[in-house]
């Protein structure tokens, strides 16, 4: 069962869901006319035309860098290198760049079916795109029902993906202090939050990405700029690898290739979450100044998360050579900076991993508690759902690793399949894309 489970995840999230969203992508950057990159300053502008409000396009940001940034950059870049090679970089890349539309389109239509709830505050997300969006194309019916199976598996991911791996990853940091430790330790201090609702969400956040951001970029480019001569070779390794072919067989395609894009490009939406729909409930609460604002902010977003801070954790695991070799995730990510750095790097790094996590782990409960509004305004299952989530951070702290990969893995390929299928009907068939785009 555990090997037919195996293959059915290897066919969804290695064949099925990077060519749905790289297509996905292309279409839609045309779609587009690849503003972002063709318009350049026009683009920064429009960033920096945010609002003000209680929750400016700029916190709405920092919510959603929160649910992105974390063990996809450090823990997601060390085993897509180890599974995939220095190859999977450039498909990080490269679905980063067809992704930005994706995400776009998220971010957008999020803020243009957004709800505004009794306090006037703004929530929505892909499961209200979906049940407002498709009404037309699918019926009413339909449209809320699909909604309602999107925002169970959003509920489903913000416990899994977006709690037992990052506290899995978090307890893996330091191995004298006992897991459930670490488990206990996230569940109290992320209790305390959560309770503070989005108001006090977005206050933690906002301080606390942009100094975890600054602090390990700072640390990243100073190694980098230490060993710039050997930078050319890592550049020309990665372009190598990405497009390699391993004959099987006298002749058949060999799987190097298969497997950089595999990991390259399901580790790099594991990182941005562009194509899964998740983000765009962080997008949804801001007080934009249009649908295309926001959007902006959403290409924004996998830039930072991508293009910066993954390039950056690649970069100094394969400038690190052999070391940690044979290691995976955390501890290669540790002993790459340890080895280059010195050991207040390796440090560095470690109060980092759990940091981001907990970032990680606090939005994602935001995002679980939207999903729940949409079935009910009651509070009593999101009080249950909070108290599954503290059991969660314990859980994470203690169960193996590969088996959470692989379960984080189907869950985000299976709702990026669902979500980049309903942005089609959604943006194509009604033109409900913002119209000021560029």
């Amino acid at each position: 069962m555990t090997a037919f489970f195996q293959r059915g995840v290897d066919l969804l999230s290695g064949i099925v869901m990077p060519a749905f969203l790289l297509f996905t992508g292309v279409c839609f950057a045309v779609r587009y006319r690849a503003f972002w990159i063709l318009h350049p300053i026009r683009f920064c502008r429009t960033l920096r035309e945010s609002t003000g409000g209680e929750t400016s396009s700029f916190r709405a940001l920092t919510v959603a860098l929160a649910g992105t940034l974390g063990v996809g950059n450090i823990a997601g870049v060390a085993t897509a290198i180890t599974a995939g090679g220095a190859g999977a970089v450039f498909w990080m890349w490269a679905g980063a760049l067809v992704a930005m539309s994706v995400k776009y389109a998220e971010s957008s239509l999020a803020v243009r079916y957004q709800q505004t709830g009794a306090d006037g505050r703004h929530f929505g997300g892909m499961m209200y795109v979906i049940r407002d969006g498709l009404r037309r194309v699918l019926g009413k019916k339909p449209a809320l029902v699909l909604g309602g199976v999107f925002a169970a598996l959003c509920l489903l991911n913000s416990l899994l993906t977006g709690t037992v791996v990052q506290v899995n990853a978090a307890a893996s940091v330091y191995e004298s202090v006992p897991p459930l430790l670490t488990g206990a330790v996230f569940a109290a201090l992320a209790l305390i939050v959560n309770l503070g609702g989005g108001k006090r969400l977005s206050a933690v956040t906002g301080m606390l990405i942009p100094l975890l951001s600054a602090v390990y970029l700072f640390l990243s480019a100073f190694i980098i700029l230490r060993n710039i001569g050997a930078v050319p070779e890592v550049f020309a390794r990665i372009f190598r690898e990405a497009f390699s072919l391993r004959s099987v067989g006298g002749g058949l395609l060999g799987t190097a290739m298969a497997q950089s894009i595999r990991y390259g490009v399901t580790r790099g939406i594991f990182s941005n979450e562009a194509g899964c729909g998740t983000s765009p409930t962080a997008h949804a609460a801001a007080d934009a100044k249009s649908a295309h604002h926001q959007g902006c902010y959403g290409i924004f977003e996998v830039f930072i998360d991508t293009v910066v801070l993954c390039t950056a954790t690649a970069l100094v695991i394969l400038l690190a050579g052999e070391e940690g070799a044979s290691l995976d995730g955390i501890p290669l990510s540790m002993a790459a900076y340890g080895a280059l750095a010195g050991a207040a790097a390796r440090q560095i790094i470690g109060v980092s991993v759990i940091l981001f996590a907990f970032a990680t782990v606090i939005c994602q409960h935001y995002y679980g508690e939207v999903a729940i509004g949409y079935f009910t305004r009651s509070r009593v299952p999101v009080r249950i759902y909070t108290v599954l989530m503290s059991a969660a951070c314990v859980a994470g702290a203690v169960i193996p690793a590969g088996s959470v990969w692989l379960a984080a893995d189907a869950i985000i390929s299976l709702m990026t399949v669902i979500n980049l299928a309903c942005l089609w009907g959604t943006g194509t068939r009604q033109g409900c894309f913002c119209k000021s785009t560029p």
